[in-house]
């Protein structure tokens, strides 16, 4: 019987088909692994947990915007600082509603580096507009020249829209009051709630916009984080006369830091484990005072007191400009940058896009302020 001839080229063929297959394999491999390691990278919650993320936004202007993942569902708190951090804001956002829906938005008051996200001009997209909105919270009263500011009419015609296309619209004194089908106890699941804190400036006007901020406690399970806006001291001290408050485990500084919020009589009743300033540090936006920069010497000192885990989104480098004989602001650059608070029945963490440091450790803090003896 004749041997059978040895075939060269279809093994060398079989030789090419099992080595593409296997590249395809490790390709496929790689694939799956980045996207897994990807999605973990943002997929920060699961069941059960809630996370507060304290966004930078993309520009030297001291802002608030809180995003916070309660379980499955999505809410936002404010959208500062202006009309120029809205693509920094979806963004991240985008990250995490993956269904294009906030479930609730609160607009803590009437101030540009709070709401200009939701106020934008008519040729402009604002928040409102680029996500299905369920509930949104907003404030009850506005200082007596606000009605005339073009930013203002800006935001009563997004909101407006946003009621027309199915939103619904409550504002905060609806909320403590239970009037017009509100409540002040929202149930996000049923381990997680968020209550609209009672303060006397929902039911009559101030002269500063900030004590018209709507104020927010979240709970869950025994855990409890507080959002307080821009609340002043007369607004703080109706906050504690009007509710029975909690320890805190979480606290966002009031008015980022600045020396008319966060006074002894607020935080004496909340004693916060850990406290998130979002400001430019340093920043000269509102003051030539060194001191009264935000986080000012006056907040630190009291917040000291109770804890030394204070973190600060982004840090608002100055230089001293000879022709103007002043400082201006030179830029701006990430601190801790985005914050995330993520709490779970068990547990609570930090963990920020830049680094971790606490405030007191900071080179900043080091050069620009004293260190209070609670923190020495």
């Amino acid at each position: 019987m004749a041997k059978k001839q040895y075939n060269g080229f279809s093994s060398f063929l079989l030789c090419v088909v099992c080595i593409l297959l296997g590249f395809c394999v490790g390709v496929a491999g790689l694939y799956v692994y980045i996207t897994q390691k990807e999605i973990a990278a943002i997929q920060v919650y699961s069941a059960g947990e809630i996370a507060f993320h304290f966004l930078e936004l993309g520009n030297d202007k001291t802002g608030d915007c809180t995003y916070i993942k309660a379980d499955e569902y999505d809410i936002l708190i404010d959208a500062g600082s202006n009309y120029s951090s809205i693509p920094t804001i979806t963004s991240y956002l985008n990250k995490y509603v993956t269904d294009g829906s906030l479930e609730y938005v609160i607009v803590t008051h009437a101030h540009e580096d709070h709401y200009a996200g939701f106020a934008t001009n008519t040729n402009t997209e604002s928040i409102f507009d680029m996500y299905e909105i369920g509930t949104i919270i907003d404030f009850s009263q506005i200082t007596s020249e606000k009605a005339d500011q073009k930013m203002y009419k800006n935001y009563q015609r997004e909101l407006s829209e946003a009621i027309q296309r199915g939103a619904v619209h409550y504002t905060a004194q609806e909320c403590v009051m239970e009037t017009n089908g509100a409540k002040q106890v929202f149930e996000i699941t049923t381990s997680i709630t968020m209550t609209i804190l009672n303060q006397k400036y929902y039911h009559e006007a101030s002269t500063t916009e900030n004590n018209h901020s709507v104020c927010t406690l979240f709970t869950h399970t025994q855990r409890n984080f507080l959002f307080t806006g821009d609340l002043e001291e007369d607004g703080e001290e109706s906050l504690v006369e009007l509710n029975d408050l909690p320890h805190v485990d979480l606290y966002k500084a009031g008015h980022h830091g600045s020396k008319t919020s966060s006074h002894d009589i607020l935080l004496n009743k909340i004693t916060p484990d850990i406290c998130c300033v979002c400001c430019c540090a340093g920043n000269v936006e509102y003051t030539q005072t060194m001191e009264n920069t935000f986080p000012t010497q006056d907040f630190i000192d009291r917040i000291s007191k109770h804890t030394d885990k204070v973190y600060v989104t982004t840090l608002g480098p100055i230089r001293y400009d000879e022709d103007k004989k002043k400082y201006v602001n030179n830029g701006y650059q990430s601190m801790n940058g985005n914050i995330v608070v993520t709490a779970t029945a068990s547990n609570i963490s930090v963990e920020c896009s830049n680094n971790n440091t606490l405030l007191k450790d900071t080179a900043w803090f080091k050069e620009n302020r004293t260190c209070p003896q609670n923190w020495a």
